[in-house]
């Protein structure tokens, strides 16, 4: 006021600055109304300077308030001593002593009442919690998720590292009863980003909640899953299975409640076809994989493919068929389907011996099939009931005799063109067994064609006349032929006939020599 610099005088500006100039005044600057340097009172305390300039602005972080006393730094955190009252939390000031106040986007927000939100909502961040707050609250203050929120898989991540997951979507459509998570101090509320069905990376969507579709459907790959769904709502969104396609075996595998993997087989044509309530469906959870098998190829040109055929879903035929091997089977079909899948039997099949082995029984069991029989008859109770896992074999007609039991054969012996041991049928006559025979040779005595007859009780044998029936055409004087039956062709030299001229040649030729002896 008195020096020879002529200066601007304004009392306003010397109260802004404080009201010392003592090397050992209180700096306060930064975000206050009124930085400057305040004279240190004893006893005078950091929230009295604060107010002395003019309190701290709406941009400070009143939580990481800097202090340097007696050359060591401090952090004041004045949030928290207003919170709690503790006049032991306010650091000791001692004279030049300097207090910072930073501004709040230079810190990160923390505090025994943040709760932070992150992830797909409009305003991420850390916010003020309350007593009584909800987690609608928190979400709602946040800005609520956005357009790309995978709200089904909120992730609540509590301050002791445990983690919780919230479907908000099927708590506000109520498909599903639960109640909302408590939030604490502390915690944090994570909006995962919503998967892209076309996202290059299957990474987003955590092994837990994803199943994996193998096989033959439109659209194979690894899905996100949610408890609400079924495996026809999955088939359905993997495009559905393919035209080749086994959709009677489809295979599950799936983890239960505990966590253990269970074995399930699907049969979708039944669940389909009988119309069965969406309960009978195996029970899909997070980490489960599901297999739609292919139908396999024509066995002709498939071998270095049938090994992918389990050998539970097949069945095997041999022998004297258009096309032998393993094919696929269910128990819905019948004998004839496999026959007829396999191309039928040949010309030189024995259609009334074919066998079937059971393999799926307890014990051995082997049927025995007459399908010339049924097909006069149309008797549906001669087909023998076949499983997978069954052998059907076709022999062939002409195959070696040995292979033919004797009680399923009928011999034929003698003067016939070719004797020899023959199949033989309730429907067949001894001509027809004749016939198949060659016929009888031009040295047999058919007058007396003799049958021998293999019955429960006794042996018993008949005669018959061919050459009388042949004038007669008497089909009921025909003998009852049985299997293990034997027929026997004499031939003519040994006719009664024959003998009685062979005697009388043999006397005129003794009478013939003695007549010669006496002459001479």
């Amino acid at each position: 006021m008195i020096g020879n610099i002529e200066v601007d005088f304004d009392p306003a500006k010397i109260a802004a600055g404080g009201d010392s100039t003592d090397k050992l005044a209180i700096k306060v600057f930064g975000e206050v109304h009124q930085q400057g340097s305040f004279s240190f009172n004893k006893g005078t305390n950091l929230v009295e300077f604060l107010m002395k300039a003019g309190g701290v602005t709406r941009y400070a972080g009143v939580e990481q308030i800097r202090v340097i006393t007696n050359g060591e730094p401090k952090l004041f955190n004045l949030k928290g001593y207003l919170d709690s009252g503790d006049i032991s939390l306010l650091p000791e000031i001692n004279p030049g002593a300097t207090i910072f106040v930073p501004r709040q986007e230079e810190q990160i927000k923390t505090g025994s009442n943040v709760v932070y939100v992150m992830g797909e909502v409009f305003k991420p961040g850390a916010y003020e919690g309350k007593a009584n707050i909800t987690f609608m609250d928190i979400l709602a203050n946040a800005g609520g998720p956005t357009r790309f929120a995978e709200s089904r898989q909120i992730k609540i991540i509590r301050a002791n590292g445990q983690v919780s997951s919230f479907d908000l979507a099927a708590y506000t459509q109520g498909t599903i009863k639960i109640s909302l998570p408590k939030i604490i101090a502390g915690d944090a509320i994570f909006v995962p980003e919503k998967t892209d069905m076309n996202e290059k990376s299957w990474l987003n969507i955590a092994p837990t909640r994803a199943v994996r579709v193998l096989g033959e459907v439109v659209r194979p790959g690894r899905y996100e899953w949610a408890n609400e769904m079924s495996l026809i709502d999955l088939l359905a969104h993997v495009g559905g299975p393919t035209s080749r396609a086994d959709t009677a075996n489809i295979d599950i595998t799936s983890p239960d409640d505990n966590g253990v993997i269970k074995q399930y087989l699907f049969d979708l044509d039944a669940f389909i076809s009988e119309g069965l309530h969406e309960s009978s469906l195996p029970v899909i959870r997070g980490g489960a994989t599901i297999r739609v098998h292919d139908l396999p190829s024509d066995p002709s040109d498939n071998k270095s493919q049938w090994v992918r055929q389990s050998s539970e879903k097949s069945i095997y035929i041999f022998g004297q068929v258009g096309s032998p091997g393993r094919y696929m089977f269910t128990n819905k079909m019948n004998f004839l389907d496999i026959l007829a899948a396999a191309d039928g039997p040949t010309d030189k099949a024995d259609i009334r011996n074919i066998r079937v082995s059971h393999r799926n029984k307890k014990h051995a069991k082997v049927s025995k099939l007459n399908l010339a029989l049924y097909f006069e008859t149309g008797d549906e109770q001669l087909l023998p009931d076949i499983q997978t896992g069954d052998t059907v074999y076709l022999p062939e007609r002409n195959r070696s005799w040995l292979e033919k039991p004797k009680e399923m054969t009928v011999r034929v012996l003698g003067a016939v063109n070719k004797p020899g041991r023959y199949g033989y049928s309730d429907n067949m006559t001894i001509l027809d067994l004749l016939a198949e025979a060659g016929g009888p040779s031009n040295s047999a005595y058919v007058e007396k064609i003799t049958i021998v007859n293999l019955s429960c009780c006794r042996n018993q044998a008949q005669v018959f006349d061919l050459i009388k029936f042949s004038k007669t055409a008497d089909f009921a004087s025909l003998p009852v032929i049985r299997v293990g039956d034997t027929i026997y062709v004499p031939d003519q030299a040994q006719s009664t006939l024959v003998k009685a001229r062979a005697g009388l040649r043999d006397v005129f030729e003794l009478v013939s020599l003695a007549s010669l002896l006496g002459l001479l």
